[in-house]
Formats: structure tokens, C-alpha cells, sequence
């Protein structure tokens, strides 16, 4: 479905991203792992577009020059030069890092905002499929974002990105400062989604150990670098791994 090859982001003298090969299949889940400042985001917002919005405000801006080299391909296609919006029109859709949803719009004003490219048909049986992956939201669709919890803003940023019908969701470190009890129901909402929707998934996290049990195939970055990749059972034999990502040893 997509497969990135040579993605090289540099901010000013800085690499962020180096020479890194990614591939994700049709209805597949995938993992990209590493530590803060490995380059999780700005991989991200590479495959999204985004980071081509980001280079151009730069730019007009006078701030820090930004280079993104490399191939992107997504349904047989080179989509390196498609606009972030295109992107989305295509299916790449994008639930960033801290949820960033809007927080003086309540609950169905996020959804509904999320749902911008949806038919009123598509839309109406999104809301329904969301409020009945994470039922907590139903009863809270009244509130405000901003008055939510971490772990339901979460679900709603989640729930808001399922609105644009997604082919390929990226969830950038979507268990970031949750509870345990509340990023296991993320991570099997995770899979519910992959199985229900029929969509592909490529999922962001610094610690490995609680997304291990859905991906199809990881990788692990390193100061920008894609320095390893395996599915979970190779990577849970690596006892370097383990014990730097996965907290086991």
C-alpha cells in the first residue's frame, strides 16, 4: 500500500530523518519504534505532507531551512510532490502526537470538523462506528474537548480521524502519558479498527512493549536511522531489543 525508500529530512545541518526504507501492506499493521528525538514524528509528518507545509512556512518565515529528500509510494504511485490535503483525499490520514484536537469544540463538533471529506452518509455512520468503538465518548458528546481526560481526548482524536475514511491511519505515539488500563483499550480499539475497517496502520511509540502484540512487522529508528526491522516475533528474539525497547529482558 505504501513504501517509502531513501526519505532523508534534514533541518538546516540537522538529519532527522536518514535513509530510511519503510513499507506498509494492505491491512497491515506496523510499528515504527524509538526513543524521543529518533525521528518518529518527523516520519510522520513526511509520510502525511505535512512536513512540506511545515518547510514552506519556514521558508516564508525566515526560520530553519528544511530539505525532505526521497520517494514516497502510495497504491503504485509517487505521491512525494501531492499536497497534504491530496494526501488525505487519498486515504493517508494523520492523528498527530498529543491529540491536538479542539479543545473549546465539544465532542461532536470535533467529529463532525473531522469528517470534512465525507459524504453526510459516510459521516452519520462514522459517528455510529466510533461511538461504538469507544462507547465512553457517546455519553460525553456534549463536552467540551478541552474538558475531557488524556485517554478521551485520545479516543476522539482517533474517533476524528476515522471521520476523514481513512485507507492508511497514522497514529503518531498515540498511548503518550496514558494510564496503562487506558493504552490497553487503545491498543485492541487498534486492532478492532484494522479488522473492522479494513485499513492499513502505522503506529509510532517510544516503548514497544505494549503495541508488540498487534503489529504485523516493526521497525526500530535511531537517531533518524532505520536501524533494524522484523516482525514481533524477530524482534522480540533480539535481546538488545528487548531490553531497550520492549522493558524486558
Amino acid at each position: 500500500m505504501l513504501e517509502a525508500n531513501g526519505l532523508m529530512v534534514f533541518y538546516e545541518n540537522m538529519l532527522a530523518l536518514n535513509n530510511v526504507h519503510l513499507r506498509c501492506k494492505k491491512e497491515e499493521i506496523v510499528g515504527v519504534f524509538g526513543a524521543n528525538s529518533a525521528g518518529k514524528s518527523t516520519l510522520m509528518y513526511t509520510l502525511s505532507g505535512i512536513m512540506d507545509d511545515i518547510r514552506k512556512k519556514e521558508a516564508m518565515a525566515g526560520g530553519e531551512r528544511i530539505t525532505v529528500l526521497g520517494e514516497i509510494k502510495y497504491l503504485g504511485r509517487e505521491i512525494g510532490a501531492l499536497k497534504p490535503s491530496k494526501r488525505a483525499r487519498e486515504g493517508i490520514i494523520l492523528c498527530p502526537e498529543r491529540r491536538r484536537i479542539f479543545r473549546e469544540s465539544s465532542v461532536m463538533e470535533n467529529l463532525r470538523i473531522g469528517g470534512y471529506l465525507s459524504t453526510a452518509a459516510q459521516a452519520s455512520e462514522t459517528i455510529d462506528y466510533v461511538f461504538s468503538l469507544f462507547p465512553a465518548l457517546k455519553n460525553l458528546r456534549k463536552r467540551i474537548g478541552g474538558f475531557l481526560s488524556g485517554g478521551e481526548q485520545q479516543m476522539l482524536a482517533i474517533g476524528r480521524a476515522l471521520m476523514a475514511q481513512p485507507k492508511l491511519l497514522l497514529l503518531d505515539e498515540p498511548l503518550l502519558g496514558l494510564s496503562p488500563l487506558m493504552q490497553a483499550t487503545l491498543v485492541r480499539s487498534t486492532r478492532v479498527i484494522r479488522d473492522q475497517r479494513k485499513i492499513s496502520l502505522i503506529v509510532t511509540e517510544q516503548y514497544a512493549r505494549p503495541v508488540l502484540p498487534i503489529v504485523d512487522y516493526a521497525f526500530i529508528l535511531e537517531n533518524g536511522t532505520a536501524v533494524l526491522e522484523g516482525n514481533r516475533e524477530e524482534l522480540m528474539g533480539n535481546p538488545d531489543v528487548r531490553a531497550a525497547y520492549f522493558g524486558v529482558n
